[in-house]
């Protein structure tokens, strides 16, 4: 038996705890103005879930409540049958507040984005197949490909491997954070992020649709790349777009 097989044959055997949980002590109540966020958590993991960006209990989403407070989704539940009493809720370090269920595994990527993003107040994590394809074969998605995908997401760098679960994840996101709405993550999938849970969660759609262009243009056999110029006139375009809605 490969050992990659074998190793995670043995995780898997047994129950799994969260790193990050209180011993079930749940020192707050969620607000009524919270259980809306909690709704939100649940429709966007759903058409995670109906995309196939997601499978099994693949993904995590999350919203910030405020400067202290974030709502996550749980570890170990489908994306496509989350509850509104699912959410967990944690504080700046990852410690749970209120919740049932144990947050996520990957709670410290979403901490990590928060910390170096203010104007970020969602995050979304996904393995969309295409641009989880590219991601796994070490491509990043930053050619100037299509006028539409300059417009609304930009390029899409490739941060390297880091181990899921580990500090090391959220490590090697850290220079592409500043400067990006959306990151491949080799061998592993996609995170993008907004100032709410819908600007995120189309911005993993933008990267998936990206993703399946470049895939097209490459199965031809060629790629027109727009110019220098042909991006700088989009660059301004979109900087006019974004000064009108005030973003």
């Amino acid at each position: 038996m490969k050992y990659w097989f074998k190793r995670l044959i043995n995780m898997c055997v047994g129950t799994a705890s969260s790193s990050h949980s209180s011993n079930g002590i749940q020192s707050q109540r969620l607000s009524d103005s919270d259980t809306e966020y909690t709704k939100e958590i649940v429709h966007f993991g759903r058409l995670l879930h109906l995309k196939s960006f997601v499978a099994a209990t693949d993904g995590n989403l999350s919203v910030r409540l405020d400067d202290q407070r974030i709502l996550a989704s749980p570890s170990g539940v489908s994306k496509g049958s989350m509850q509104p009493e699912d959410p967990v809720m944690v504080d700046n370090n990852g410690v749970k507040l209120a919740g049932k269920r144990n947050v996520s595994s990957e709670i410290d990527m979403h901490l990590t984005i928060y910390r170096l993003r203010p104007d970020v107040r969602a995050v979304v994590h996904a393995h969309p197949c295409t641009a989880t394809g590219f991601a796994s074969a070490g491509i990043p998605l930053d050619q100037p490909l299509c006028s539409e995908i300059l417009m609304t997401l930009g390029s899409v760098p490739l941060a390297p491997y880091g181990t899921t679960g580990t500090p090391e994840l959220s490590q090697t996101l850290v220079p592409f954070i500043p400067n990006y709405n959306a990151i491949l993550m080799a061998n592993h999938g996609v995170v993008a992020y907004g100032a709410t849970l819908s600007e995120a969660y189309h911005r993993m759609e933008a990267v998936e649709h990206f993703a399946k262009i470049a895939l097209v243009t490459r199965h031809l056999g060629k790629q027109a790349l727009l110019d220098n110029i042909q991006v700088e006139k989009l660059l301004k375009a979109r900087n006019r777009y974004l000064n009108q809605i005030g973003t």
